[in-house]
């Protein structure tokens, strides 16, 4: 059985995220799993055009939604620089992004603009505020679907993997819960990049990365969250984040995957045992069971994550690059690369960014 590379395993993340943003554009928010049902049958299989008077009304099956667009963005000031820089990608946002939006919800690229993007935009735009001041309080995942370029570009330094997410997170997101669990994520996309596992043994790997300072938890337990030796100094901080509890989600997930005692029958209820709505602690707890139950099955962790209805899109999303990770670019099927629009231009891209991806 073909082992993919780490290319092929930062390749398939970024088109599997690309992939999930575009299933999510026609069945987006549907909060009542009824009306979901009515407009788009029983299950969704594939693109599909959003109705009249939903939230990307305009668009066709197959494009990108904002977050998908912001996304390539992000990834191509990654491949032009070399590597992150913050400056550029700020001044793709003012030149290239900003002007085409007004601060309501319903307008912009994409056909929706979410919270946090219009927060941002008020303050640099109509305040004319510096990027340093211009995060607000969202707690959504929008940094975390933009980030994930940078989880994949440093998939094997993790150091500069956490530094720089924080750092771009907080240009738009600045509660500190919401900042972790968006560095968080990165790291466990990280290690998947690396050939890591979905496995009840992740979160051991990155707590190990915690208690080392290669990433910013602070971590006190001994070996499996045991307490500290007596006599034992407290490790030295090795970061912004007072818990590393937002490292520990992924394993728990994967243990109640593989668990018979628990069964979330169709995979799709996932949103209604975690939650519907857009919040971090809502869409995350989703993705990783969906990332560890369909660990080599693309197609079924996507499909469940937007047949269960509320932030499909982001749910799709992030379990797309999850599983891309592991699957790598060769386990996406190819008529999910089909449908997309622009595929060739995305997977050339993804392609660029992978084999950017250096120790």
């Amino acid at each position: 059985m073909h082992k993919p590379s780490v290319q092929e395993r930062a390749a398939g993340a970024i088109l599997g995220a690309f992939i999930g943003d575009a299933l999510g554009l026609g069945p987006h928010w549907y909060y009542d799993l009824a009306e979901l049902r009515r407009d788009h049958g029983d299950w969704i299989s594939g693109y599909t055009d959003p109705k009249p008077g939903r939230y990307h009304a305009g668009l066709t099956a197959g494009q990108l939604s904002q977050a998908g667009l912001i996304l390539r963005l992000t990834i191509e000031s990654l491949t032009q620089c070399g590597g992150y820089d913050e400056a550029d990608f700020c001044r793709r946002m003012d030149e290239e992004f900003f002007p085409h939006l007004d601060g309501t919800p319903m307008n912009g690229p994409g056909g929706y603009t979410s919270q946090s993007i219009r927060e941002a935009w008020r303050r640099r735009v109509q305040q004319r505020l510096p990027w340093s001041q211009c995060g607000g309080h969202a707690d959504t995942t929008e940094a975390i679907e933009r980030t994930l370029a940078l989880a994949v570009r440093y998939a094997l330094q993790p150091e500069r993997l956490a530094a720089t997410i924080a750092g771009n997170t907080a240009l738009t997101q600045i509660d500190d819960t919401v900042v972790a669990m968006t560095v968080a994520y990165g790291a466990i996309l990280g290690l998947l990049v690396q050939g890591e596992a979905f496995d009840t043994a992740l979160s051991g790997k990155l707590m190990q990365l915690s208690k080392s300072g290669r990433l910013p938890f602070h971590v006190v337990t001994t070996g499996n969250l045991q307490s500290p030796r007596p006599g034992e100094a407290e490790p030295p901080r090795a970061g912004r984040f007072a818990s590393p509890d937002a490292l520990l989600t992924p394993s728990f997930m994967a243990a109640a995957a593989i668990d018979p005692g628990i069964r979330i029958e169709p995979a799709w209820k996932v949103s209604i045992v975690y939650g519907m709505p857009c919040a971090v602690y809502h869409q995350l707890p989703a993705a990783y069971y969906l990332a560890a139950r369909f660990h080599d099955d693309f197609e079924s962790a996507v499909l469940h994550a937007i047949n269960g209805g509320g932030q499909n899109q982001a749910r799709a999303m992030l379990t797309g690059a999850l599983v891309g990770a592991q699957t790598g670019l060769g386990g996406i099927p190819q008529r999910f690369v089909d449908g997309l629009e622009h595929s060739a231009e995305l997977l050339q891209i993804a392609d660029k960014l992978a084999s950017q991806v250096v120790g």
